[in-house]
């Protein structure tokens, strides 16, 4: 039995409940992972609440895509694993078919990765979501290089802070994007060249003045809604529009066919389908990223951790979106 976040109905962070289920033993091409810390993304209080682009298929429902563990158990036909082996589970799974918010949990061998030397459980739950979603939209994607230009907005979330990282690796020149000015010093300090107040400021007027009337060659945009109208408005000719989150809850309209606007490309990024879901271009992400924390060009920003037992509060704390950096809940026993 283990200690394991399963909810029974769709809802706000009270509906999670702690119980103790049976895990049971890896089948082919699954491994067992004694679960040492959680990493907390929105897409989970989305599947939670029922507004995730993938809906529950049945009750009890469990949670959570993103940990970081050591092996227990391999099931027929994984290789390259052994009992003991300190890992990380990224997301690359359907919650309707496995879940790590618990002790222990079952869980495919293809989206496991050994753990780098010296990343310690905390910062290994940290990791692959944010760098992994950054890597595969900013430079697999869209292309970005050195010398271009990136708004990043929501840029405080762990995915903002890893774009804006991303960015200062490859050459280009991050802008980030946060609602109030609480954070503009923090981001200023994780390595953005400039921080547009969305509050207060006009977007399109400060990037045109940033890049001297030229645009971005990428806006990266979590928020989505009646916002992207702006955001296409100072994307360069040639350039990308790339949606990875709907943080606004609102539709979002298809502002190509202003002919106004430059020419631009605009699509969406999922990391669970465009990147962990083929392997080819899961290891070279995984290759990049690696490579970008041994150096320490990459370094996960933590905000806040809290315990298993208090998994109700910690989707409460994300839920109010204060957070600088990753949310993670460690496994105790």
């Amino acid at each position: 039995m283990a200690r394991t976040v399963r909810f029974h109905e769709l809802g706000g962070p009270e509906v999670l409940r702690l119980e103790d289920v049976e895990v049971g033993a890896p089948g082919p091409d699954e491994l067992l992972v004694r679960v040492e810390a959680i990493g907390l993304n929105r897409a989970e209080a989305l599947f939670r609440d029922g507004t995730y682009i993938e809906p529950v298929r049945q009750f009890p429902a469990r949670l959570g895509t993103e940990a970081a563990g050591v092996v227990e158990g391999i099931g027929a036909g994984v290789t390259g694993f052994a009992a003991g082996d300190a890992i990380s589970v990224l997301p690359a799974f359907s919650m309707n078919d496995y879940g790590v918010y618990a002790e222990r949990a079952v869980v495919p061998a293809s989206a496991v990765l050994h753990r780098p030397e010296g990343l310690d459980p905390v910062k290994g739950a940290a990791v692959w979501m944010p760098y992994l979603t950054a890597y595969g939209a900013l430079v697999d994607v869209s292309g970005l290089r050195a010398g271009d230009t990136v708004l990043i907005t929501a840029a405080s979330s762990s995915v903002g802070l890893a774009a804006i990282q991303m960015a200062n690796r490859v050459g280009a020149t991050p802008i980030a994007a946060t609602r109030t000015g609480a954070k503009k010093d923090a981001l200023i300090k994780a390595g953005a060249t400039e921080v547009i107040v969305t509050g207060e400021e006009d977007v399109v007027e400060r990037v045109r003045d940033l890049t001297a009337g030229q645009g971005v060659e990428v806006a990266f945009d979590a928020v989505a809604g009646p916002g992207v109208t702006d955001l296409a408005r100072i994307v360069a000719p040639g350039g990308t529009l790339l949606l990875y989150g709907l943080l606004s809850g609102e539709p979002t309209p298809y502002p190509a066919f202003d002919l106004g606007m430059p020419a631009l490309n605009m699509r969406t990024y999922v990391v669970v389908r465009e990147t962990t879901a083929d392997p080819e271009t899961l290891r070279r992400a995984a290759a990049f990223v690696t490579s970008g924390l041994r150096t320490g060009a990459f370094e996960p920003v933590v905000d806040r951790v809290f315990g298993l037992e208090e998994i109700v509060e910690a989707h409460r704390y994300m839920e109010a979106g204060n957070q600088i950096g990753k949310i993670v809940v460690t496994v105790d026993r």
